[in-house]
């Protein structure tokens, strides 16, 4: 068993950042084939650390694809549900990527860096089967006009999250933060290193994320790490990152979201501009002239419990749906969850119970997301 324990550390993929976080005593797991920290203290004091003062993420293992030239935008308006005419350079925009039924094959952020050049970020777990996707759509509509490159392993990526992230960042920083609106994006100096800063992040908090060279984002985290202590900024693991997206309403590819599931069945009806033509958009129109038949719905718990990914949810004694992410929710103090109901039962307020080791605990919908930041 230990040496099979060793083997499959051996065959995981790493990050830049692997090394360092070693030598924070980071507990390690398998995250989809990569050796990642899932908490460097423990996930509660992570957890209130970014939402009190700041948190440092590695996400070296996202997935970076650039995709330009003089059809760039014809590519991703045709393959992304996110109508993408009026974005301007700087800014991104979140959207997902659709089959052929609506879909989701990744939910992703499309960065505009210029007027022909783009930078999609994809899941860890699904940039292969997206640059394929992507690729293959290029081939079938004859976009000859585009060049696409995966630039996932030379590019290293951290996030620093929380009320004071701008305050520990921008004397790092050769532009200005403050004037950096949500979800636009800047390319700038970061500890002498060029980089590109956007105000975003996957938390429910005030935060940036930092795309850089692989090699050197080594420095650049050490260096947060350094001024950061001051303000309370603590190494953040994949424990409290989840907790944190849970408590903001957040969707983690995998769980809520997958390519049985359609963007009309989750939050993601906003990002799904119907009015274009895109993959899966006649499918989709259809779908929305008959209706859903299920929704994902925010719950949280009123007995004692937690529900946990695949609980079965029950109303009146009879089954009607899943459990896809629940947890405690430590800014709360109370036990919530994501799940997927009957469209007739998505409505805040709605009693149900969660299944857990053979007993029937109550809970009720509420409406999403369960915390909203107010600074």
């Amino acid at each position: 068993m230990v040496a099979e324990l060793q083997k499959n550390k051996l065959m995981m993929k790493k990050t830049p950042l692997y090394d360092r976080y070693l030598s924070l005593g980071a507990k390690i797991i398998d995250f989809g084939g990569w050796a990642m920290p899932v908490q460097y203290t423990n996930v509660i004091d992570e957890h209130h650390a970014t939402r009190n003062k700041a948190g440092l993420f590695d996400i070296c293992h996202m997935g970076e694809i650039e995709i330009k030239g003089p059809q760039a935008f014809d590519l991703l308006q045709w393959v992304l549900s996110r109508n993408l005419e009026k974005q301007k350079v700087g800014q991104m925009m979140l959207s997902v990527l659709t089959n052929e039924h609506g879909g989701i094959i990744d939910d992703l952020t499309a960065y505009r860096l210029a007027t022909e050049r783009y930078m999609v970020v994809t899941n860890a777990a699904t940039k292969d089967k997206d640059l394929a996707w992507i690729m293959k759509q290029k081939v079938e509509r004859n976009f000859r006009h585009v060049e696409i490159n995966d630039m996932s392993d030379r590019i290293g990526k951290i996030d620093i999250q929380g009320p004071v992230a701008q305050n520990i960042l921008q004397s790092m920083v050769s532009d200005g933060l403050a004037l950096l609106p949500y979800y636009h994006a800047v390319e700038a100096s970061v500890c002498g290193m060029p980089a590109i800063v956007s105000r975003s992040g996957y938390t429910g908090e005030d935060g940036f994320e930092i795309y850089t060279d692989a090699c050197a984002v080594g420095k650049i985290w050490d260096d947060i790490l350094k001024r950061g202590a001051a303000w309370g900024l603590k190494p953040c693991g994949l424990g409290a990152r989840d907790t944190l997206r849970l408590e903001a309403g957040m969707m983690l590819y995998g769980h809520e979201l997958d390519e049985t599931i359609i963007p009309l069945e989750v939050p993601y009806g906003w990002v799904t501009n119907l009015e274009k033509d895109f993959v899966g958009a006649e499918f989709l129109r259809k779908q929305k002239e008959h209706g859903v038949t299920k929704s994902l719905v925010g719950f949280e718990m009123l007995g004692r419990g937690i529900a946990r990914a695949d609980y079965k949810v029950f109303k009146d004694g009879q089954e009607i749906g899943k459990v896809t992410s629940g947890t405690y929710a430590p800014t709360l103090d109370r036990a919530v969850g994501l799940a997927f109901v009957p469209a007739s039962c998505k409505e805040p307020g709605t009693q149900i119970h969660i299944h857990i080791r053979e007993r029937y605990v109550k809970a009720r919908v509420v409406k999403l997301p369960f915390y909203k930041r107010s600074r």
